[in-house]
């Protein structure tokens, strides 16, 4: 669509739209007047914001969740005033069936104001108020345009303020965005699961501080990576009720000004009817109009899963180095060609993209951050960028999960006769040892292991510190690695 800036023209007095011959109506606000596109449902509030926003270039159709949810308050709103009598019953229900059109994402490419833009989100709000009156309008049999029968703002956005819709609708998309993001992390961690099962008599030597450590099982390790993720749905999950107290009927500043006694709790009724969530309002709607701290916690704990599964993808890495000089412990499916000089180079290129999502999770925290510390008095104006920074980590997170699992994780095979290899000249079995010969004795056998290339059970026995069978016992591959005898890997759920 195109958003040159558009010139004021004379018109009437406020609320007269006129239709221009060259295709567009003229709409009239306290401003003055302007042409919109006569086949656009959007009208003067939002070609002014497209004149003003012309900043990420990412109208907010890109995030339909957010689009949905405006359809989804604006319904419920109808739907009160219907209720409690501050509304006439019939043009509360072409607004109710107008938004619940947008609801459900039959007029997303009206939405086309940027998703960053000054004025606390009163562009969108006025977007969805525009869209919804025009909509209402034309179920009705009338002109777009034609205010002076369904109002934007007397009667779509009637007992309402942008500090109290967009809020709302906010939450509920990322109530949204978490449950889908959920799912994914869900089928990525049963993905990892499955390798685990696959991978559970692989032993292999595990190391910390990129030095040999004691043995374990492959199995276990991505057991491990199955255990990490479930626990960040749990975390995820746990922020739904959060987001679910809402301060719809604050109006401006949580006072309630311009609403019914009545709506803020039949509101919040019908919103929990029309989006199945558990809402409630506030218990202090002056303290939750101003409050920003629930973004907070979503970016902190979308910033933790993040940068967890960015950990994962970093042992991903090392695991596959090589294929000839480095780890080569497991193998990546090849996804393209690595190199434009090198031929026959292949890179692990899944697990980068996710590392380089989780870098900017990791940056949009502190967008986050400083918006909420932005805040002033009795209303946060930043809660656009805080969207923005939300709903792009929600949306490339999921995207990420979902590339992993599909294009790696799923793939991956172990190395076994390396892997083999290496835990049986490993040193490092002899922490098994140190209970029954003392950890200094272990200590020196290891020395000499490494300087002779000898195996520690045949230096332990040479040395008569413990007999063949005693040794053989204790360098079982089961008291190595903590493996069930049952065949399956010994797990324990993660702590905090």
């Amino acid at each position: 669509m195109d958003q040159t800036p558009l010139n004021a023209v004379d018109s009437d007095a406020p609320g007269s739209n006129q239709l221009d011959v060259a295709g567009f109506r003229v709409e009239t606000d306290s401003l003055g007047s302007l042409p919109v596109p006569a086949t656009a449902y959007w009208g003067i509030h939002t070609a002014r914001a497209l004149e003003n926003f012309a900043i990420s270039d990412r109208p907010i159709s890109v995030y339909p969740d957010l689009v949905h949810a405006l359809g989804a308050v604006k319904r419920a709103t109808a739907r009160t005033h219907a209720e409690i009598g501050t509304m006439d019953a019939e043009k509360a229900l072409l607004i109710e069936t107008a938004a619940d059109e947008v609801r459900r994402g039959l007029w997303d490419e009206q939405f086309v104001v940027d998703i960053v833009q000054g004025g606390a989100g009163t562009s969108t709000n006025m977007n969805a108020n525009e869209v919804i009156a025009n909509r209402a309008l034309e179920i009705a049999g009338h002109a777009r345009g034609d205010y002076s029968r369904i109002h934007p703002i007397d009667d779509v956005n009637r007992g309402q303020s942008t500090n109290d819709v967009y809020p709302t609708a906010l939450k509920i998309a990322l109530c949204t965005g978490i449950a889908r993001l959920i799912g994914e992390l869900d089928a990525l961690g049963l993905a990892f699961k499955a390798k685990g099962q696959e991978f559970w008599d692989v032993v292999k030597i595990g190391r910390t501080q990129l030095q040999d450590a004691v043995p374990m099982t492959l199995g276990q390790e991505f057991t491990g990576f199955s255990v990490t993720i479930a626990e960040d749905c749990l975390r995820l999950a746990e922020t739904i009720p959060l987001l679910c107290e809402i301060n719809l009927g604050a109006t401006a500043i949580g006072t309630g000004i311009t609403a019914h006694p009545l709506y803020a709790a039949a509101v919040s009724r019908h919103l929990r009817e029309i989006t199945g969530l558990p809402i409630t309002t506030a218990t202090d709607l002056v303290e939750a109009t101003s409050d920003t701290g629930v973004y907070m916690t979503v970016s902190g704990v979308l910033k933790r899963s993040a940068i967890k599964l960015s950990k994962i993808c970093n042992d991903l890495r090392l695991l596959s180095s090589g294929p000839q000089a480095g780890f080569a412990e497991i193998t990546l499916p090849p996804r393209q060609a690595g190199s434009s000089i090198m031929p026959g180079k292949v890179n692990p290129v899944i697990p980068e993209v996710v590392n380089q999502v989780a870098f900017s999770i990791a940056g949009n925290d502190v967008t986050v951050t400083l918006a909420a510390e932005g805040g002033q008095l009795q209303l946060n104006a930043f809660e656009p960028i805080m969207a923005q920074a939300l709903l792009q980590n929600l949306r490339w997170l999921g995207n990420a999960c979902r590339a992993l699992r599909l294009y790696c994780v799923e793939g991956i095979g172990a190395n076994r006769d390396r892997l083999a290899s290496a835990a049986h000249v490993s040193v490092s079995v002899v922490t098994a040892l140190a209970p029954a010969i003392g950890y200094h004795m272990a200590a020196t056998l290891a020395k000499q292991a490494l300087a002779s290339g000898r195996p520690v059970a045949e230096l332990a026995v040479e040395a008569g510190l413990l007999s063949e069978e005693n040794v053989n016992q204790y360098l079982m591959i089961d008291a190595l690695t903590g493996r069930r005898r049952d065949g399956q890997v010994t797990t324990t759920q993660g702590s905090e």
